[in-house]
Parts: structure tokens; C-alpha cells; sequence
């Protein structure tokens, strides 16, 4: 739960369409990871799958947490598990890099 103020700080930030987060959580119990949601003020999509064995958690790898994988907008891993002030900062800069890459009218 330690990087969950730094995720949230990045959401309010970027509420754009240039970034998204997605959660995957494998807890057992779904009515709990919904409460604890709503408790922490999670608000980014979250993929429940109850286990690391299966589904997107087992498709990506993830066996602990936090793991995090940051992905340019063509799909490419950009970073894998940055934490803290580094994540934002990895964060912050593919965004920037993406509105550069926009082209600007005609």
C-alpha cells in the first residue's frame, strides 16, 4: 500500500485520456478487495482475479506486490517496477512525450 499515494497523486494529474492505470488484484475474497477500495479511494480500474494462477495476473507474471509494468501508448514496457518519486517521474515523461508526438493541426 506503500505506492498507493503515489499512484493516486499520478491519476488526479493525468485525468486525461494520455494515461490510465489498471489494477490486478488476487485477493480471495472480491467483497473485501471492493470495500478496501472504496476505503483506500481507489478509483482506476481494477481486474479481480482471485489468484496469481490465472488470468491476467498469470498472463503478466505478477506474484507479488506491488509489481508494476509502465507501457508507452504503442503497448511497449517502458519500465518495469519503478517506486515512489521515480514512478511519477517515468510517468510524467512518457505522458509529456506523448502530447509531443501529437501532431498539432494542419
Amino acid at each position: 500500500m506503500g505506492e498507493l499515494p503515489h499512484i493516486k497523486a499520478l491519476v488526479q494529474r493525468h485525468d486525461s485520456k494520455d494515461f490510465a492505470v489498471v489494477g490486478i488484484n488476487t485477493d480471495k475474497d472480491p467483497d473485501m478487495f471492493r470495500s478496501r477500495c472504496e476505503t483506500d479511494g481507489v478509483t482506476w480500474d481494477n481486474i479481480f482475479t482471485g489468484s496469481t494462477g490465472a488470468g491476467v495476473a498469470l498472463d503478466w507474471g505478477v506474484s507479488g506486490y506491488p509489481t508494476m509494468y509502465v507501457l508507452d501508448g504503442s503497448g511497449t514496457i517502458r519500465s518495469i517496477s519503478p517506486r515512489g518519486d521515480n514512478l511519477e517521474k517515468v510517468v510524467d515523461e512518457l505522458v509529456a512525450e506523448a502530447k509531443q508526438a501529437v501532431p498539432t493541426g494542419n
